[in-house]
C-alpha cells in the first residue's frame, strides 16, 4: 500500500506558465496568442458576462419589474375584543380556542386581540393591545 510520504508529482502535471507578448522569437509575438483582429484581439476585452446574450435585450430586461415585497414574517390575525363575547364566563382565550369557534382561520399561526367592548370575565393568552388590556381588567378578566 502506497503511503503519503512515498507520493511524487507526475512529471507532467506541472506546466511552465505562458509568456506572452515577448517578441517574435519567443514564439509568442506579433498577436500574443489573441488570435486574429477584431474585438476580442483588443486591449481591454476580456470574457463576455455569463448573461450576455449576443447584442439582443437580455431576459431580465424583457420581463416587467416585480413592485412592492412580500414580508417574510407572518402577519397575525387581527380580533376585536367585541368578537370574545362568544365566549362563556371564565373561559381562557388562546390561540386554539379562537380556532375551535371559526374567529380565526385554522391555519393562522398568530393573533392579536384589539380594543372594542367585552361583557365576560375572560383569562386571555394572547398578545393584546393596552386599550383592549384594560377593557378586559375592566370587565373583570385576566390578561396572562
Amino acid at each position: 500500500m502506497i503511503k503519503l510520504h512515498q507520493l511524487k508529482k507526475s512529471p507532467k502535471s506541472v506546466h511552465r506558465r505562458k509568456v506572452v507578448g515577448r517578441g517574435l522569437g519567443s514564439g509568442h509575438g506579433t498577436y500574443s496568442t489573441r488570435g486574429g483582429k477584431g474585438q476580442t484581439a483588443r486591449t481591454g476585452h476580456s470574457k463576455m458576462p455569463a448573461i450576455f446574450e449576443g447584442g439582443r435585450q437580455p431576459l431580465v430586461r424583457q420581463l416587467p419589474k416585480s413592485r412592492g415585497f412580500k414580508a417574510i414574517s407572518v402577519k397575525a390575525a387581527i380580533i376585536s375584543l367585541s368578537k370574545l363575547n362568544v365566549f362563556a364566563d371564565g373561559a381562557k382565550v388562546d390561540l386554539k380556542a379562537l380556532k375551535a369557534k371559526g374567529l380565526i382561520d385554522i391555519g393562522a399561526s398568530r393573533a392579536k386581540i384589539l380594543g372594542g367592548e367585552i361583557k365576560k370575565k375572560l383569562d386571555i393568552k394572547l398578545p393584546i393591545s393596552s386599550s383592549a388590556k384594560s377593557a378586559v381588567e375592566k370587565a373583570g378578566g385576566k390578561v396572562l
